[in-house]
């Protein structure tokens, strides 16, 4: 049987996935979409390993009435629903318990992209290589809802990049996105904290501070990107 270390901590995890995707280095369509908050950290650690793009795409997980620890799907930005059928029918959610907690969720989704993106507009996806990238992948309800996001903003190719997962979560996924990267699949997995040496919970301040420093990091790159066709126009002309 296979032995699966435990990763330091997100930003380690996120080097080293980063290892896992230097197809995507330095490719100017490629863009990192982190899962707050928890994949924040991580791919932050990936785009800037990469020299790519970083941004977020918001994902709620729907916790099933009285046992929110479970999921019994997930919505994300846009009002994308992902649902669990069989949980539901099995604990006899109703319709209106559903939506209550889809709306909650939503109003969530909203509050977090008022604070963390302030007027920032959301990255265009069309046409665009999308790396969704998150700490752990459990049951894979609010990924679902992410690629299923991503996918509906038309983007070109999306990638699916964890640290760690449960195999048969990994499976499903893999077969419903363009690539699926995880470093590591334990047959005993049960948590996605158990595989991390320190799993605090990340703040709020910590995925806006991250997210300012990635922001602030792409205006040189920018203005090079402006510079360089400013140069060639002229060239041309």
């Amino acid at each position: 049987m296979a032995t699966f270390r435990r990763f330091k901590n997100r930003m380690q995890a996120g080097k080293l996935l980063s290892q896992a995707l230097t197809r995507y280095a330095a490719c100017d369509d490629a863009l990192v979409l982190a899962l707050p908050r928890g994949g924040v950290p991580v791919g932050f650690a990936v785009a800037r390993a990469l020299g790519i793009a970083l941004d977020v795409l918001l994902v709620r997980k729907l916790g099933l009435p009285g046992h929110e620890e479970y999921a019994m799907g997930a919505v994300a930005s846009g009002g994308i629903r992902v649902l669990n059928m069989a949980a539901i029918r099995t604990h006899r959610v109703g319709t209106a318990q559903v939506d209550a907690v889809c709306e909650r969720e939503l109003r969530e989704i909203a509050r977090r992209s008022r604070q963390y993106r302030g007027g920032r507009a959301e990255p265009d996806l069309a046409a665009r290589t999308v790396i969704l990238v998150d700490d752990g992948l459990a049951t894979g309800a609010t990924m679902r809802a992410a690629a299923r996001a991503a996918r509906l903003r038309v983007a070109r190719r999306i990638v699916v990049a964890v640290p760690v997962g449960a195999p048969d979560s990994c499976a499903a996924l893999a077969a419903q996105v363009d690539q699926l990267v995880c470093l590591s699949q334990p047959s005993d997995f049960r948590a996605v904290g158990q595989w991390y040496r320190e799993f605090d919970q990340t703040g709020d301040e910590e995925v806006q501070d991250l997210l300012a420093i990635a922001w602030d990091l792409e205006k040189p790159q920018r203005a090079a990107s402006v510079s360089s066709e400013t140069r060639s126009r002229t060239e041309v002309r």
